[in-house]
């Protein structure tokens, strides 16, 4: 999977950078490569997967 930016004749290189960050990120790069970064034991995934539904469901249940 390769992420392209076209730049145009007229475009500045700060602008395509900031395009080219902006699809990185909505296509989920970056957060899959800080995930894969460090690896976490599964005990501790599911910790965490436990306790970010916990927390969704308190916020859920006040508003």
């Amino acid at each position: 999977m390769t992420t392209q930016v076209i730049v145009g004749e007229n475009e500045g290189l700060e602008n395509a950078i900031k395009r080219f960050k902006r699809k990185c990120q909505k296509d989920g790069i970056i957060a899959d490569i800080r995930r894969k970064v460090e690896y976490t034991k599964p005990s501790v995934a599911k910790k965490k997967k436990s306790e970010a539904a916990r927390k969704r469901l308190k916020k859920e249940a006040r508003g």
